[in-house]
């Protein structure tokens, strides 16, 4: 498979900063939204993250401008028809995401592949909305998608061997490590792990065993994690983690994922995290939410 052209449709965090990625490594990019504002805010990330690159001496000002260059964006789905791989990145929503590929089935011609880099949900219920399961398979990057090494690709029940060894082979070429995960279960391999790390930790803190401030400094200096539990769901998104858990415990039918009352209460408080400037840790006033 020759990829000159990626398609990514959402330009949210992680939308945005795999087009970023795709056109540092020299290929073309269509980003798709619904609304021009969610692809301005989405170039602004990006030319943020770039002016930081520059300034550190990872990169010239004439990459970044070649970068950018290589970036169209389009409001209208119908034009990634000009892609020869299409990554979905919309929100965490499977209808949503099953109604994305559906249309997308219609525009892409039959041989493209059609990845989503859901964290969790299922490969193969996504896959269905389509006419090419065969074609359709998990790409699971991580925030920020430009510096994060791994890539989970996921089977569907119908995933080819030949889209596997593909998106793998796409992933080496945008620097990233790829692990193949052969089953479609639910949270694949690393919110399978993590997930029930994010719960013990609220319940420890729940439990008033420790603050949160105590709580990551020990994971980050006891586990050697760049961040603790708490940091990362502010930054990741406090309700993409307690969505995260909802869909475990249906999927798996385990009442151990269920979200603690905690993590409930912020999400019904709009405490989404740093992109709402409170979460777990309050960002306006560098309080803790204890």
């Amino acid at each position: 498979m020759s990829i000159q052209t990626i398609g990514v449709v959402g330009a949210g965090s992680m939308g945005s900063g795999i087009a970023n990625l795709a056109a540092m490594k020299g290929f073309q990019v269509i980003l798709r939204d619904i609304e021009d504002r969610f692809l301005d805010g989405a170039l602004a990330r990006m030319d943020q993250f770039m002016s930081k690159s520059v300034a550190k001496g990872k990169m010239t000002e004439t990459e970044k401008q070649e970068t950018r260059a290589r970036i169209r964006t389009t409001t209208n789905l119908d034009d990634m028809k000009d892609a020869d791989v299409v990554i979905e990145a919309v929100l965490e929503d499977l209808e949503l995401k099953k109604q994305v590929f559906s249309q997308l089935d219609g525009i892409v011609p039959d041989h493209v592949i059609l990845a989503t880099n859901t964290s969790s949900m299922s490969i193969t219920e996504i896959a269905s909305a389509t006419t090419r399961p065969d074609r359709v398979a998990g790409m699971h990057f991580f925030n920020p998608a430009q510096l994060m090494k791994l890539v989970e690709v996921v089977r569907g029940f119908n995933t080819s061997d030949e889209t596997v060894e593909e998106l793998k082979a796409l992933s080496k070429l945008l620097s990233k490590e790829p692990v193949e995960v052969k089953k479609d279960s639910p949270g694949f391999i690393v919110n399978r792990i993590m997930i029930p790390q994010f719960i013990e930790a609220i319940k420890i803190l729940e439990e008033g065993v420790a603050t949160a401030e105590d709580i990551d400094k020990a994971v980050k200096l006891g586990l050697n994690y760049p961040m603790g539990p708490f940091t990362l769901q502010d930054f990741a998104g406090v309700d993409i983690g307690y969505h995260v858990m909802n869909y475990l415990k249906e999927e798996l039918n385990d009442p151990h994922f269920a979200p603690p009352l905690l993590l409930k209460q912020l999400v019904k408080a709009n405490r989404l995290g740093k992109k709402t400037g409170a979460g777990f840790y309050d960002y306006n006033k560098e309080e803790v939410k204890a």
